[in-house]
């Protein structure tokens, strides 16, 4: 089984920064696309960033210039360093992690989540 774990989140100023990561273990063989999700009260979960085995990334316009994220192959690990927060930003964070292990191929997996609240 492959378990996805987040950290790294809470409560912050608007102008501030925080920095979540994402940790992936279990029978993995290897990691496509690792991304980030946001869920804000009462919306649809909204995918925030991506980032792809060769460390190619997108962001949706809302976080362009404020936001970066990272991944660390060799340690199945993920990073998105938030700067400049608003309001808006707040939510709930989620890993997504498309991986392959043995013995079932590959799947999507998800973590459980990581509360961020930026006050005004």
């Amino acid at each position: 089984q492959v378990r996805v774990v987040e950290s790294g989140g809470g409560l912050v100023q608007a102008g501030g920064s925080l920095r979540l990561s994402c940790a992936a273990s279990g029978s993995i063989s290897s990691i496509n696309a690792m991304a980030w999700y946001r869920q804000a009260p009462g919306k649809q979960r909204e995918l925030v960033a991506d980032i792809n085995s060769g460390g190619s990334t997108n962001y949706i316009d809302s976080v362009k210039g404020r936001f970066t994220i990272s991944r660390d192959n060799a340690k199945n690990t993920m990073s998105l360093q938030m700067n400049s927060l608003k309001p808006e930003d707040t939510g709930v964070y989620y890993c997504e992690v498309v991986a392959s292990a043995f013995p079932w191929g590959q799947n999507t997996y998800w973590g459980q989540g990581t509360q961020v609240t930026v006050s005004s």
